[in-house]
């Protein structure tokens, strides 16, 4: 495509059908060709789970989402669910998208079959050497040698439109109405206004190793504000620690409540994305575990204090805000002392005063 030509309004379709970070991470492609092609017509194609990330975000014109078979509804059936998905993929054909764009490493297999599906002129895709994914017919040599962020990862997918140079900074907008239930469910505290800072520690993740003790977020509490007087959002997944399909942290972020009754805590347990994205969006600092929370702050620009576990610093680091990541030779957040994070969250603030 060169983008000099008459064809500067494409409609481009994204398709990313991954987890919340992945998903966040994929913000600045889509920022990236907005600011290239102010005019074009960019969707995205995602799934339910993922959706909220991209809700409300100014560089995007529609958001399509299909429902996983994993995550239907209770009492919902199969069938209503690809009753639904047929419906959505009948309504984007369509459409009749310039270009289909899969925003994802190799191998595409089911992002490609989507892809197919919306019958675009044109479908973008990574290819790894010697393979030739059927129905891409602009292929883009994938590059394995070395360790990237998942956000410069992408880059390589905007040849194509002549986009080049530095990817952007990623985007998150809250939600209207559940920012402003936030900003009630915080004004009930009394914590109007000014003020000391506002800090958001969410103590939920997926993976074990990512899961730092109760006990050392009590001591991390009671730290921070002794030495910066701070309040705090408590964010958690709520739900038993004992669900084998969906566990969350109502009994840690209780055990932390009640240690920390003494200090400024605002409990926010999160039933939503769009609940996350609001509550973060009100706090000025964040200390949190690798993952879909963490790429949220940054994407809404706040300052991060992030524990790494086995997930890959180098590819899944905090993009485009001041941060300080912690991960020891273990990777496994346990290793790491209350002493290191309270040292990370002085450098932060040495950083930003």
């Amino acid at each position: 495509m060169n983008p000099e030509s008459s064809e500067v309004r494409p409609r481009i379709l994204i398709i990313r059908r991954d987890n919340i970070g992945d998903l966040v991470c994929t913000t600045p492609l889509i920022r990236a060709l907005r600011t290239r092609f102010p005019q074009a017509h960019i969707a995205a194609l995602v799934n339910s789970y993922n959706a909220p990330v991209l809700e409300h975000n100014p560089d995007v014109d529609a958001v399509h989402a299909y429902t996983k078979a994993k995550h239907r509804g209770a009492g919902e059936s199969l069938f209503a669910v690809y009753w639904r998905r047929w419906r959505l993929f009948s309504g984007l054909r369509k459409a009749r998208f310039d270009y289909a764009l899969i925003a994802s490493a190799p191998p595409l297999d089911k992002a490609l079959k989507l892809a197919r599906w919306v019958r675009a002129q044109h479908i973008i895709g990574f290819a790894r050497a010697g393979e030739a994914p059927r129905g891409v017919d602009i292929p883009i040599p994938y590059q394995t040698a070395s360790a990237r962020h998942q956000v410069e990862e992408l880059a390589p997918l905007l040849q194509p439109f002549g986009i080049q140079g530095r990817m952007p900074a990623m985007r998150v907008a809250p939600d209207p109405i559940a920012l402003e239930h936030a900003r009630r469910r915080v004004d009930q505290t009394g914590w109007r206004g000014g003020g000391p800072r506002l800090l958001g520690i969410h103590i939920s993740a997926r993976k074990v190793p990512q899961r730092w003790p109760a006990e050392r977020f009590i001591q991390l509490l009671h730290a921070l504000h002794a030495q910066w007087r701070c309040r705090f959002l408590l964010f958690w997944s709520p739900g038993d620690e004992n669900n084998p399909h969906h566990p969350g942290d109502d009994q840690k972020a209780a055990a932390i409540l009640a240690a920390c009754a003494d200090l400024p805590v605002q409990a926010f347990p999160t039933e939503t994305l769009q609940q996350l994205i609001a509550g973060l969006a009100l706090t000025q600092r964040v200390v949190c575990s690798d993952g879909g929370a963490m790429h949220v702050a940054a994407a809404l620009g706040k300052p991060i204090v992030c524990l790494f576990g086995n997930s890959d610093a180098e590819v899944w680091h905090p993009w485009g805000v001041e941060h300080e990541l912690l991960q020891r030779p273990s990777r496994d957040v346990r290793d790491i002392p209350l002493a290191a994070v309270v040292a990370a969250y002085e450098r932060l603030e040495g950083r930003l005063a």
